[in-house]
């Protein structure tokens, strides 16, 4: 498909793409809602703990990775199942090297905010 759009209309358009993206994603992917709510509980949390403007980025930026991890991955399953429902080796290691990245966005996350929170205690500086 030719994008005709330039400019500010290709801005627009490619916008109303991603809110599309977004409502299906919510609506189809259970690990993106409950992603989503974590970041919902924990992004003020970042703005109310005593923190560094570099911690509070971190805290910020992990939970991005988070969900654009997500969103990545839910299209690679979208892409795999349109693909064909049987099984296929190369399918299920698209699946799994997809998911693993959501795993390790969810480690480096966790890692970051338990060293920004607990800082004092765990690392004594």
């Amino acid at each position: 498909m030719k994008a005709n759009k330039t400019g500010f209309d290709r801005i627009v358009h490619a916008t109303f793409n991603s809110i599309r993206g977004i409502a299906t994603v919510w609506k189809y992917e259970a690990a993106f809602r409950q992603e989503a709510l974590l970041c919902a509980i924990l992004l003020p949390v970042a703005f109310l703990i005593e923190a560094t403007l570099v911690e509070r980025l971190l805290l910020i930026m992990t939970l991005f990775i988070v969900v654009i991890t997500e969103l990545l991955n839910s299209a690679v399953e979208a892409v795999v199942d349109r693909v064909g429902a049987e099984f296929h080796e190369l399918s299920g290691r698209a699946k799994d090297i997809a998911s693993a990245a959501v795993f390790f966005a969810l480690v480096l996350m966790m890692v970051v905010w338990v060293a920004v929170l607990f800082r004092p205690a765990v690392f004594n500086l």
